[in-house]
């Protein structure tokens, strides 16, 4: 079987986000089920593909918000009102439709798509309409949406969100209807898009890295709390911003937390163990240099890569209950509360007493689960592809 991958962000092999981490999962999973993956979709500025014997690269683009100019912004949203597109798929309109049925034609026979999330598949929805399909949800991405207005700071945010939730909830509807089978990486989102059928969906348990990882020396240990992530984009500010403001209130003044990415103005604390320390050149090394992992997510949907990395690497942490979203299995070392004065006194008890775990056994296990699940998947693409031979 021969699939397109269709994607916003063609993988580069960086692994910068938790999307190109479970983008990279998922495409290991399918070609472990001996299917030919060809990727199609865009790259960033100044990047080459991971795999470009495999990948049709459409253009370059440079799509995060936070590094557009205003100029750029009011372009897009323009450009967004008259299309009547989500203001995320907008900016991939960058070629023609025309260039990307070129661009299909010269993958060869195929017998699907996988449409990845909704960014791509919203902006090029007509040509993606010729070969049956499953789709990929990320995360309820109206949903999302929906929190991000609740939370924004102005009324021009607000209005942007509510728009773009409304055209969201339409569009996954419509994906998930036409789709032969949808996947989505937490169970709850199976209900919240309608597909809670076994017949329409499955779960798929993510991974974030190939190997299982190997036991490792004493970690040395240089702070007591250490936070990563894309802090711009707006679910994640959101959990930031409660863990600075609710928790961290409640620490001791000697306990040190490191908070690395990029940080949006605005984001501060008083708290004088708290250092934001930018960008890091290891993000692996740098949590394994804390005691202890806060996991804070408290908006969103789909599931939390940090938290799926943190428990494959037997790290001890403190989670909030939707911090473990999509997760199964929870180590005896994660801690999980939603009371910002009990996250604070857990945080500070596993600093005090570090114990790791073997995090080996939860990889094997998500391993397992995703092949089962992307096999449901290609069975279902695979009984089209004998009707239609039939």
């Amino acid at each position: 079987m021969h699939l397109l991958f269709a994607t916003s962000i063609v993988p580069d092999g960086a692994l910068a986000s938790g999307y190109e981490i479970a983008n990279a999962a998922i495409i290991d999973a399918l070609r472990r089920a001996g299917v030919r993956v060809t990727v199609i979709g865009f790259i960033w500025p100044g990047k080459a593909p991971s795999d470009p014997q495999n990948t049709i690269v459409l253009d370059a683009v440079e799509v995060r918000t936070e590094s557009a100019s205003p100029l750029q912004k009011l372009a897009w949203v323009g450009k967004a009102v008259l299309s009547g597109l989500t203001f995320s798929s907008v900016k991939l309109r960058v070629v023609a439709d025309a260039q990307v049925r070129d661009a299909i034609e010269r993958a060869g026979p195929f017998d699907g798509y996988v449409l990845n999330s909704v960014q791509f598949a919203g902006a090029f929805e007509k040509v993606l309409a010729d070969r049956p399909f499953v789709f990929v949800a990320h995360n309820v991405e109206h949903r999302s949406a929906e929190e991000n207005a609740a939370a924004a700071g102005s009324a021009l945010q607000r209005w942007m969100f509510r728009r773009e939730a409304r055209l969201l909830k339409v569009m996954e509807e419509r994906l998930c209807g036409a789709a032969r089978f949808v996947f989505t990486v937490a169970e709850e989102d199976r209900a919240a898009l309608g597909v809670a059928s076994d017949r329409r969906s499955a779960v798929l348990p993510l991974v974030t890295r190939a190997q299982a990882p190997t036991s490792r020396a004493k970690r040395h240990i240089d702070c007591d709390a250490a936070l990563i992530g894309t802090w711009t984009w707006q679910p994640n500010r959101i959990g930031l911003e409660w863990f600075l403001t609710k928790v961290v209130p409640h620490l001791k003044p000697d306990f040190r937390i490191r908070i690395a990415g990029i940080v949006p103005s605005g984001i501060s604390s008083p708290h004088p163990g708290v250092s934001f320390v930018g960008r890091v050149p290891d993000a692996q090394a740098f949590v394994r240099g804390a005691a202890v992992i806060p996991l804070i997510s408290t908006a969103g949907s789909g599931v939390q890569l940090k938290t799926i990395e943190t428990f494959e690497l037997g790290l001890p942490s403190v989670a909030t209950s939707r911090s473990l979203r999509g997760i199964g299995y929870r180590p005896d070392n994660c801690v999980v509360t939603d009371d910002p004065i009990a996250f604070a006194a857990a945080l500070q008890a596993a600093a005090a007493h570090v114990r790791d775990v073997d995090g080996s056994a939860f990889h094997r296990r998500q391993i397992k689960a995703l092949d089962v699940a992307i096999g449901l998947g290609l069975e279902k693409l695979g009984a089209v592809r004998q009707e239609a031979a039939a």
